[in-house]
């Protein structure tokens, strides 16, 4: 394994860093060396988490993406077995000819399958599919003592819960079977049409239900009649394969400045994003790439926020009261005028499996806030507005989110919190982020 050295490590969101020892190993036999070493440790990825979630300051940090190896796959059953720094655009580059995806794929391309797991990530197809954990087979666990362990839903339910989605801190994921989805063809037929108000959305949503991949941009500007107005975009697969051209990986060059963004430009750029969707909609075939990761054409696209960076705040609130709260949300975000123009609501099906896991059925809305005066103190009354009506923020965006909430959003915290004990009792695995939100045990 390559020796340890001193490196900082941040969010995507630019805000949380963390200077941290760092190894990165080629091989799993690598891992008994780090798991020998004194002080704490995190198994890291590719850093696309927004927070801190993925950081682990003044402790040691195993960085993953050298361990992305295609083990085996079956495609009578569609089973994958992979190591943990395979990204979700590996997966597509290589089974898309095969005719088969990923069942669930994240916002980016980049993110890699072990983050996947720790995250129990969500894509657009959440209503129809669920979330990462609910199409896995078994996991391949090295534990906080060094031991290796298989961990599967039939006899390590708990185990099982607390690794998705378990941000972490059950160890390091050192394979993953998961089972693929078969496709017909390489592409999405994807339509896109404005819509009028949040009313109109929640309408359009509920009648695309069975449609395979929903999501919708918001003007998260508007107010007033025109409160959550914005494009819906649906997309099904394609029954035959498309050319479509490279993309071109167009890079932001530099940070821009913090005056770049206001509620002039935002509000301009928002104003420009709806009208290039005709008022008669528009369809046409793309790519699952291109069609699932729009923002992995703009390498760097975090930069567009300043040296200062940005946070993502994303909720899900219950189906049961989540129209009337998520208009309370966006009418904080108008009034405040730091509505960004990357506003995305979403509806969410079942329950995810881990203890820690962010999805649940409702309405799941993000958008992001330039770190700038008053940004957090706008975020802390979403959080806010979000636990008292039975929502949760999801922790693998989160870096603001406070303490006492956390047991309020996740109310299987109690049986994560004494797995980890049961496990990991000397707290080899910790991250900024457990430390923030005090997520294990206070000790006697």
């Amino acid at each position: 394994m390559s020796r340890w050295a001193e490196t900082t490590f941040a969010g995507w969101g630019r805000v949380h860093e963390a200077r941290s020892l760092a190894a990165r190993p080629e091989r799993m036999a690598e891992l008994d060396a780090a798991f020998a070493a004194d002080g704490s440790l995190l198994a890291h990825g590719a850093g696309r988490s927004y927070g801190d979630v993925a950081l682990n300051g003044a402790g040691r940090t195993l960085v993953t993406t050298r361990l992305d190896r295609l083990l085996s796959f079956d495609p009578a059953t569609g089973v994958l077995v992979a190591e943990p720094g395979v990204t979700f655009a590996d997966l597509f580059r290589v089974f898309v000819p095969k005719g088969f995806v990923p069942p669930v794929a994240p916002g980016t391309g980049f993110a890699t399958l072990g983050g996947g797991v720790a995250n129990d990530v969500h894509g657009k197809n959440h209503h129809v599919a669920g979330s990462l954990g609910q199409h896995l087979e078994w996991i391949d666990l090295r534990l906080p003592d060094g031991t290796r362990h298989r961990v599967q839903r039939s006899n390590d339910a708990p185990l099982w819960r607390a690794t998705i989605g378990g941000l972490g801190l059950t160890g390091v994921i050192e394979r993953v079977a998961l089972r693929m989805r078969p496709v017909t063809s390489n592409a999405l037929t994807v339509r896109k049409r404005r819509i009028r108000d949040l009313d109109e959305f929640l309408a359009a949503f509920a009648n695309e239900s069975q449609t395979e991949y929903v999501v919708g941009w918001i003007d998260a500007l508007a107010r007033g009649g025109a409160l959550g107005r914005g494009i819906l975009e649906t997309a099904s697969p394609a029954a035959e394969d498309i050319v479509a051209p490279a993309p071109r990986g167009r890079r932001v060059p530099f940070d821009l400045p913090p005056f770049a963004l206001n509620s002039v430009t935002v509000g301009a750029f928002n104003a420009l994003y709806r009208r290039h969707v005709p008022t008669s909609g528009s369809t046409k075939p793309m790519t699952y790439e291109g069609f699932l990761f729009p923002l992995d054409a703009i390498h760097q696209w975090n930069r567009i926020y300043g040296r200062r960076g940005f946070h993502q705040f994303q909720c899900v609130l219950p189906f049961a009261d989540g129209a009337p709260t998520l208009r309370r949300l966006l009418e904080s975000i108008a009034r405040s005028g730091r509505g960004s123009f990357l506003a995305v609501l979403k509806r969410m099906g079942q329950q995810g499996r881990g203890y820690m896991s962010f999805p649940t059925p409702g309405l799941t809305l993000a958008l992001d806030f330039p770190n700038a005066p008053g940004a957090t103190a706008l975020i802390a009354e979403l959080e806010r507005i979000t636990a008292d009506n039975g929502g949760r923020v999801y922790l693998a965006k989160d870096g603001t989110l406070a303490p006492e909430l956390l047991p309020v959003m996740y109310p299987d915290l109690p049986q994560f919190r004494a797995l980890l004990d049961e496990i990991d009792p000397g707290r080899k695995f910790t991250s900024d982020m457990s430390r923030r939100l005090a997520i294990r045990s206070v000790q006697a």
